[in-house]
């Protein structure tokens, strides 16, 4: 985690909690945090429960976003979310998760189209990539990461407006974190990868996070890499006391660095 750049911890709720749970749950992520202003805290929930989040965090140092958007701004696109349907109410918007990659059939110029509206809207994207565990086991990794990222970001213009998001896909919801070795050599890859697309100083100032069963007990030595930013963290998320936990243990380091 570098000094020069805030560290963050998103929680990606997906699709759980009614609007009256995730107003509870919110609330209680607010109250945990309030003491770790050095963080910024994100807490991503499902379309129907942003407006009872937003309420709840209404003045606090939490903020939200959305887990996805359209890249239309209206029209005939059923069950979709355009940007002025979310203005005022989140910040931030997650682009190219790998459960919309995988499941929706998301493709990068997808994503980049999205990050590219997000942006105009005036929301800060969080853009994700990340490789599957064959590609991983085939040694592909890194030129995979680096090839997506680019596509997904084509055409963006931004830079002073972005947070990038390292899944590995075998790594998501299955309990088993990549190292933070691991974490660190794709990310670092990531970053000059944002050197070659947006400049080094533009580069450095990007927030890279890592995500994929990230809790407070391996939380540490991934934000003590130079390269990582903090996290996005799914199932982690939804309960209060690990999610602050996990906000609480990346504020520290930031005060103690090793």
């Amino acid at each position: 985690m570098s000094s020069s750049r805030r560290p963050m911890i998103a929680g990606n709720w997906k699709m759980n909690t009614t609007p009256a749970d995730g107003r509870e749950l919110a609330a209680a992520i607010a109250s945990g945090s309030a003491a770790y202003g050095g963080v910024d805290v994100v807490i991503c929930p499902p379309f129907t429960g942003i407006a009872s989040a937003a309420d709840a965090v209404s003045g606090t140092n939490v903020q939200v976003g959305a887990q996805n958007m359209s890249a239309e701004e209206s029209g005939a696109y059923t069950g979709e979310v355009s940007a002025s349907m979310l203005r005022g109410l989140v910040s931030y918007v997650i682009a190219g998760h790998s459960e919309r990659r995988g499941l929706y059939c998301e493709t990068d110029a997808a994503v980049a189209a999205k990050a590219t509206a997000a942006h105009s809207a005036g929301f800060v994207p969080i853009v994700c990539v990340g490789e599957n565990l064959e590609t991983r086991k085939r040694g592909d990794a890194v030129s995979t990461v680096r090839s997506q990222l680019r596509a997904s970001l084509s055409g963006y213009t931004g830079w002073d407006s972005l947070v990038v998001a390292y899944e590995p896909v075998w790594a998501i919801g299955t309990g088993e974190a990549a190292s933070p070795q691991q974490a660190q050599e794709i990310i670092g890859e990531l970053r000059e990868e944002l050197v070659a697309l947006a400049g080094e100083k533009a580069a450095a100032g990007i927030r890279i996070l890592y995500g994929g069963s990230v809790n407070s007990r391996n939380i540490g030595p991934f934000v003590d890499r130079p390269d990582i930013d903090g996290a996005l963290v799914g199932g982690a998320s939804l309960q209060a006391d690990e999610f602050v936990r996990i906000v609480e243990m990346t504020a520290r380091l930031l005060e103690n660095p090793a």
